[in-house]
């Protein structure tokens, strides 16, 4: 739609000059990120790299020290964040629902922003049908009558994407979707989500991993952050190269893309002092 109009993309993220600081220590440093409908970020980087803490920022969860975050066009210290967060996806592998619902039931708590059910709340015909669609669209449509606690790792991921998308959210964000996942349920869980970007062209997402093997192959864009600092940023195939991806991680590592999905391995017998004194093997 947007091609057939000429028009630009719509911006639904902006982080412009951000430092995050407690206790006198940089969390983030002089971060700056655009992101646009139909466009699917990953933001990769070592452990405590700050990946997580931009999310929150993302996702109006946290407030910058310095600098401007305009999410979904509305600044932040300048709009009611609960108000904001009701048009946020954000996808928290460490759900902490202690009740025992059914899958269908988890979905349908997207529709009123809770962990638990509303007491007294009857979801409309409209949000029922939605939640369908949704659990059918994640492949969880055999488990809709499960409940949370016999629930698998991968399957417990997929619900909380449905769960995300109750809402119509223009903006996913999702933190490290992938944790505790044996192989054949990442895998499913990332074939959802390019099912998913795929269903919803407009939706734009930011996704956090420190793992290549773990970022969907329709994943457009990249970030790549290090104690902080924005190493490099901008389209997938020009970030996540082996000098780029060696350097953030302050490792030899070679970066090959295959059927659409990268991989990385360490280069013996290579120090990353090595690397930087030949030319760019980008």
């Amino acid at each position: 739609m947007l091609a057939e109009t000429g028009a630009a993309p719509v911006e639904v993220l902006r982080a412009e000059s951000v430092d995050l600081v407690r206790g006198g220590r940089y969390l983030l440093r002089e971060v700056d990120l655009t992101v646009r409908a139909g466009e699917h970020w990953t933001l990769l980087g070592p452990n405590g790299a700050g990946k997580s803490t931009l999310l929150g920022l993302l996702g109006a969860v946290t407030h910058p020290t310095r600098g401007t975050v305009r999410v979904l066009g509305r600044q932040l210290g300048k709009v009611d964040v609960r108000t904001l967060r009701a048009d946020i996806g954000h996808v928290n592998p460490r759900h902490p629902l202690l009740s025992p619902l059914t899958v269908r039931q988890v979905v349908l708590t997207g529709a009123t922003s809770t962990i638990d059910l509303v007491p007294r709340w009857t979801p409309s015909a409209e949000q029922e049908r939605d939640a369908d669609e949704l659990i059918d669209l994640l492949g969880i449509d055999g488990i809709r009558a499960a409940r949370w606690p016999e629930l698998s790792q991968g399957e417990r991921g997929r619900a909380l994407i449905a769960r995300a998308l109750m809402p119509r959210p223009r903006l996913l964000l999702l933190d490290e979707p992938t944790t505790g996942l044996d192989v054949a349920a990442r895998e499913q869980l990332l074939t959802g989500l390019d099912e998913l970007r795929a269903e919803h062209p407009d939706l734009a997402s930011v996704l956090v991993t420190h793992h290549l093997e773990e970022i969907p192959a329709s994943s457009t864009h990249a970030l790549l952050l290090r104690e902080g600092e924005v190493v490099a940023a901008g389209d997938i195939e020009e970030v996540l190269t082996t000098d780029r991806v060696s350097a953030c991680f302050d490792h030899p590592i070679r970066v090959a893309r295959l059927d659409g999905r990268f991989v990385a391995r360490a280069q013996p017998g290579r120090s990353l002092t090595d690397r930087r004194s030949r030319p760019a093997d980008l």
